[in-house]
Formats: C-alpha cells, sequence, structure tokens
C-alpha cells in the first residue's frame, strides 16, 4: 500500500505514483467510472428483479429471491477484485442471455392449497423446482459479472471514499430507475439507460461487446412488443379483448375480466343484502371499474374507486363497456387501499373490497405482498370505522381453502361483533374454488342475510394482524418449501465463494463486517415494512424508502470523513437504545397521528438505528487492510440477512429488531480491539452495500 492507502497501479504498462500528473488523471477517471459502474450495478438489479418477476410468478411468494442471488454476486464480484479474467468485460453478453432465456422460459404457478396458498396457474415453462435454481444461479452470475467492474475500480481508491463514491452511485440508480416509473416507462427505457452505461464505462466497446450491448437492448424491447402489452409499476399487463369484453392478465397470469353491468349476476349479489341502495360507496381494488359500474346501476351517488395500479385504472377507463370512470359521481384514487382508509375522513354506506389480491410482492424484500395489509384485524377496525350509521362491509374472493374463507370470516365476526352474511356465486372452477362473498355490518338489522357464515365446529384460524400480515398463511411455521429453498440457497452461495471467490480466508479479518451486513439487511427490512404499513405499499413509498436509506448511509460516511468519532462503545450503545425504543414503540401506534408528525416520528424510529449503524460501519470500513475483501464479507452477510427475514413469518416483524440486536451484538464482540490485528475476534459494520440491493421501485 502506498499513501493514503492507495495501492501501486500501472497505466499503459508504466507505474503510476500518488501525485504523479497521471496519477491525479486516471484516480479522477477512476472516481467517474466507480460512480457510473455503482449506478449501473443497482440499475441493473432493480431491472433483474422486475424482469424476472414478470415472467416468473413464483418468484412473488419467495419475495428476496433475486436479492439473495444479488447480494451472492455482488459479494463474489468483490471478493475477485484483484483477480484475473476481467469479468465486467462479460457482462453484457451473461446479462443478455439471462433476459432472454427468461423470455423463453416463463412459468407461472399452479393453484395449490394447503397451509399456504398460492395464486396463478401453471400453463408452460420449465418446472418450478428447476426454474427457481437457473433464476438464483443466473442472478449471481449476472451480478459478478457487473460487480466485478465496480469491486477493480474501487480498489484503486480509499476505503471510504470508495464508498462514499459507490453510495453516491447507488443512488443514481435508483433516482433514475424511480424516475423512468413515474414518467411510465419500461424496459425500452431501461435498455437505453444499460446500454449507455455499458458503453461509456467500456470506453472502447469490442465488436462482441458491441454485440452484447445491443442484445441487451434488444431483448428489454422484446418485452413490450406483442400487442396490447402494458408495464405498470407493478405487473406486465396484457390486454385483450373478446366482442364487449376486455380480458387483462398479470404476468402472464389471468387476473381482470372488463365487463357489461348485468352480464354477470355475481356482482349483484352484494346488493341484494342491503335494505336500500347505498348512497355513498367505497371500492378498494377498483381495478378496471367492474365494481364502479354495478354500484353506479345501484343508485349509488358518489363512489371513491381506490386503486394501486395507475395502468390497471387506465385500462378500465379505457376499455370498460360501460365507462364507470367518466361518470362525475366517480372519484378516481391512486393509492393503496389500507393507506387511504388510514388517511381519509370520509364515511360510506358501503365499503367493498374488490377481489384486491395482488401476484406480487413488495419490492423483491420482505414477504409483504401489495394486499397484505388490508386483510389484518386492524384493517378491517378502519373499514368499520369509515362505515356510516347502519353502513354495510363486503368482501369476495375465490379463496380455494376453507381455513382461508373461514378466517377471513372468524376476523369479521370480532370485528363486526356478529356472523357475516356468507354467499356463494355462481362462478367457480376445480382449481380455484367457489366465488365467495361476504357481508358483514355493526348493525345486524340493516342487513338481509339468506345464509349466515357457519363454522360448524371447524377450528378457526386466528385473524392476520399488522405485525404478521400472512393471510395467506396458516399458522406460525416457515413452510416446508421455503426452508428447502433457502438451505439450497445457503449451500450454493458457499459452493459459489469457494469456487469462484477463491476462498474464505481473505473475509475471515472481517468477521465483524458479515454479521452487520447481516443485520442491516433486517433493519433495512423493518423500514421497509413500517413505511409501508403508514404510508402504503405503493412502488412509490418504497422507492423512497429505499432511496432515504442510502441517503442516511451517505450522511453517515459523511459524517465520518469530518468527525472520525472513533468511539465504538458509544456508537453501539446508541444503536442498542435506538433499536430499544423502536421495539418499544409498536409501528401500528403511529397511525392515530396526521401524516406530517406521523412521517417524522416514522423517519426518526426507523433511520435512526440506521445512522448510526452505518457510523459504526464508516469507522470501521475506513482503515480496513482489504477493502473489497471487507465490502464482499459484508454483502455476503446480508444475503444470510436475507434468510433470517423469513423468521417473521414465525415471530412477526417487530420481533425481528432482537434478531437484529444479536446480531449487532455479535459484531461487536468480533470486532477487532485497539491495536488487535484485523481477523482476531470477530468484526462489525452496517452495510452500506446492503442497502443497495434496493427492489421494486417501479
Amino acid at each position: 500500500m502506498t499513501e493514503r492507502g492507495i495501492p501501486r497501479k500501472t497505466e499503459g504498462g508504466c507505474e503510476l505514483e500518488p501525485g504523479d500528473t497521471v496519477w491525479s488523471s486516471v484516480v479522477a477517471r477512476i472516481r467517474v467510472e466507480l460512480v457510473l459502474s455503482s449506478f449501473l450495478m443497482l440499475f441493473t438489479e432493480l431491472v433483474l428483479i422486475r424482469w424476472a418477476g414478470a415472467y416468473v410468478v413464483y418468484l412473488s411468494y419467495f419475495a428476496n429471491f433475486i436479492l439473495l442471488g444479488s447480494f451472492l454476486g455482488i459479494g463474489i464480484g468483490f471478493l475477485r477484485a484483484h483477480k484475473e479474467p476481467d469479468l465486467f468485460s462479460l457482462a453484457p453478453v451473461v446479462l443478455a442471455l439471462f433476459l432472454g432465456l427468461v423470455i423463453v422460459f416463463p412459468v407461472t404457478i399452479d393453484r395449490t392449497g394447503g397451509d399456504l396458498v398460492y395464486f396463478g396457474v401453471q400453463t408452460h415453462g420449465l418446472p418450478v423446482w428447476l426454474m427457481l435454481p437457473f433464476v438464483f444461479v443466473a442472478t449471481a452470475l449476472t451480478m459478478t459479472t457487473v460487480a466485478h467492474g465496480v469491486a477493480t475500480r474501487f480498489a484503486w481508491l480509499p476505503a471510504l471514499e470508495a464508498y462514499r463514491l459507490d453510495i453516491i452511485g447507488s443512488i443514481a440508480g435508483i433516482v433514475t430507475f424511480s424516475a423512468l416509473a413515474l414518467a411510465g416507462l419500461g424496459p425500452i427505457a431501461w435498455g437505453v439507460v444499460i446500454a449507455i452505461l455499458f458503453i461509456v464505462l467500456f470506453g472502447r466497446p469490442t465488436m462482441l461487446q458491441w454485440i452484447a450491448v445491443g442484445a441487451v437492448a434488444v431483448v428489454l424491447t422484446i418485452g413490450v412488443l406483442p400487442s396490447g402489452t402494458i408495464w405498470s409499476p407493478y405487473y406486465r399487463l396484457h390486454v385483450g379483448h373478446t366482442g364487449d369484453t376486455t380480458l387483462i392478465d398479470a404476468n402472464g397470469v389471468p387476473h381482470q375480466t372488463a365487463i357489461p353491468v348485468g352480464s354477470d349476476t355475481d356482482y349483484q349479489l352484494i346488493y341484494q343484502r342491503l335494505p336500500k341502495p347505498p348512497a355513498r360507496v367505497l371500492v378498494i381494488g377498483a381495478g378496471n371499474g367492474n365494481d364502479v359500474a354495478t354500484a353506479l346501476a345501484n343508485g349509488a351517488r358518489s363512489v371513491d374507486a381506490v386503486e394501486i395500479d395507475p395502468e390497471l385504472m387506465a385500462i378500465g377507463a379505457q376499455f370498460h363497456p360501460n365507462h364507470p370512470y367518466q361518470d362525475p359521481r366517480v372519484h378516481r384514487i391512486i393509492d393503496d387501499g389500507r393507506a387511504f382508509l388510514e388517511r381519509t375522513d370520509n364515511t360510506y354506506d358501503l365499503i367493498i373490497f374488490a377481489l384486491p389480491d395482488s401476484l406480487t410482492l413488495l419490492a423483491g424484500q420482505s414477504a409483504l405482498r401489495l394486499e397484505s395489509y388490508l386483510f389484518t384485524e386492524q384493517a378491517f377496525e378502519a373499514a368499520r370505522d369509515h362505515l356510516a350509521p347502519g353502513g354495510a362491509f363486503a368482501m369476495y374472493n375465490f379463496y380455494r381453502e376453507q381455513w382461508l374463507a373461514d378466517r377471513l370470516a372468524g376476523t369479521l365476526t370480532d370485528v363486526f361483533g356478529n356472523r357475516p352474511c356468507f354467499e356463494l356465486g355462481q362462478k367457480a372452477g376445480p382449481t380455484v374454488g367457489q366465488f365467495s362473498i361476504f357481508v358483514d355490518g355493526s348493525d345486524p338489522s340493516s342487513l338481509r342475510c339468506s345464509t349466515v357464515w357457519d363454522p360448524d365446529g371447524r377450528q378457526i384460524v386466528p385473524p392476520a394482524v399488522d405485525d404478521r400480515p400472512f393471510l395467506y398463511l396458516r399458522g406460525r411455521t416457515i413452510p416446508g418449501k421455503y426452508l428447502a429453498t433457502l438451505f439450497l440457497v445457503l449451500l450454493a452461495s458457499l459452493v459459489g465463494v469457494w469456487t469462484a471467490g477463491g476462498a474464505f480466508r481473505p473475509m475471515a479479518r472481517y468477521v465483524d463486517l458479515f454479521f452487520m451486513g447481516a443485520a442491516f439487511l433486517l433493519l433495512e427490512t423493518k423500514a421497509v415494512v413500517q413505511f409501508a404499513l403508514l404510508f402504503g405499499t405503493t412502488w412509490f413509498v418504497n422507492a423512497l424508502v429505499f432511496a432515504g436509506v442510502l441517503l442516511i448511509v451517505l450522511l453517515a460516511i459523511e459524517v465520518e470523513r469530518r468527525v472520525h468519532i472513533g468511539r465504538p462503545l458509544l456508537l453501539f450503545g446508541l444503536l442498542f437504545l435506538g433499536l430499544g425504543v423502536a421495539w418499544l414503540i409498536p409501528t401500528d401506534a403511529l397511525l392515530g397521528f396526521s401524516v406530517v408528525p406521523r412521517f417524522f416520528l416514522a423517519i426518526t424510529l426507523a433511520f435512526f438505528p440506521i445512522f448510526v449503524a452505518n457510523l459504526i460501519f464508516a469507522e470501521r470500513f475506513r482503515d480496513t487492510a482489504d477493502p473489497t475483501a471487507a465490502f464482499g464479507a459484508n454483502l455476503l452477510g446480508a444475503m444470510v440477512g436475507g434468510t433470517l427475514e423469513y423468521l417473521s413469518l414465525l415471530v412477526g416483524f417487530r420481533s425481528l429488531l432482537f434478531v437484529v440486536a444479536a446480531l449487532y451484538a455479535v459484531a461487536y464482540l468480533a470486532r477487532p480491539r485497539l491495536g488487535q490485528p484485523e481477523g482476531v475476534g470477530l468484526a462489525s459494520p452496517a452495510s452500506g452495500t446492503a442497502a443497495e440491493a434496493i427492489t421494486g421501485a417501479g
């Protein structure tokens, strides 16, 4: 190592020395390239999450599968920072192959039941047991090649400076991806951004690289070529028409059908249970507009139509045969249903949860689905509190499993104090179950039930709650499919690190960084789910959270660069204090505040521990002997944290803070003491790069 911790390098066959004019120009170029390559790395990861999730629907039920593969790949890329060959030169080739193969072998999933309910239909493509390992390995391989380009530039600079530039590039990546989503731009725009970054970073691309970069852009363009294909912030939608009926597929699965009012009598069943037509109606999950049109046909004078996906509502506005969204009585609202309930002061004669089951999870991180917070006990209470005197609440779906229908009916009974009306519709199928409708209200005399739900001695699964909003999971367990998959992921990771990374020895000095990477991933997950409950499970809220995490990481780096606190015991004490306060104040306790104070309280509770954790990381990382190995260890720890995230299925999200505290405690004990060489003991930081592997902005 030379002065300032910068290794000796050569340029054009000549050894460079710090202070030389050539050295200064080379380092200036490296700084710019590190920002751009970090931008490319995060942007590519976000593209993989959206792209693979749109074609392999099974990924919707393994929330962070792409995330885990990305951590593994980035970690291996950093461990190979000082090794040949240059993997980055192959990155566009590998990326184009991955994107193309996902199109060639798309997979949707079986509609199965049991203790964990899945949605979708197996139609074509490779079997799940083969496709999931392929996606994981392909993601890891792709991100290894991209990350190697980041790591080789990272190694030129002092650790803290390189870390800072890496975070700046990551912020640029998520802001750009989010801006494209906000503008309604999808795969073609992604391909243009990726192609430009590759060309700039290659400088003088070879013919193979030109072809590969072009192939990436072409494959992404293919994703929008089929007529009627629309990329929303959540789905790859396909729109088809049969007469006056519009068919909408989401990620290759039949999702919604826009039909004329009166052509399906099941939509009338709710109104037959009411003593008089409702004047004010709230439809959550308004989608293409069927429920809105039915409410208008039944005399509603005002309809608030809430839909999380703007493209689904736009399709309904354009193609629904009754044009309900053009009616002046209808108020179109793009928002998360639970967030709207928590924010509005309106009351309604009828609130309908209109088939709001999604085919996607939030951001590729955490086990949250878009509708998770709609079906908790607290959500039903929020709906009850927005009913006018004599008002009614209704919900319907193909529940597939008796225990699932009973669970929801039991929750309604607990919330409203009486059993709901229960109707079986005409629509049914061998794999989707019977179309079931529940209608309830606080005043039973305001309903005209023909049949009341009867548990008939069946054991009722307790309600889902905000801390464990896993409606489709029957008990406090981690399903066997998850356990088997996570075991294979960890095994493949060990093999991958050993064969591609070279050995575990370089990471032995940074065991503390490994544990802090795992802890930080869980801390980040807690922030994601906390803001999802408080402000909605929309892609925009999710993007803001991840951008906020990266900004907090950058702030911690800047503080350490200027102050150099150097008191780890004090910082760890502040971290544990922040974790304790976050545990003492449950997230749903903040729902009672108005939006502005809720926002500032949420930021304080979520971001204070993240800030302190990154102060610890920056203080430890700035003087590491091998920054790329330290970064690799930290990222691989984050991957392990991604597997520990599934503990939330057992204990809930709030109790993950105990796991976070335990991991940070181990990291503190493993930390090299003053005057002790790296590697004696364990080791410590809060992964800024864990924050890089962000998912699902748009």
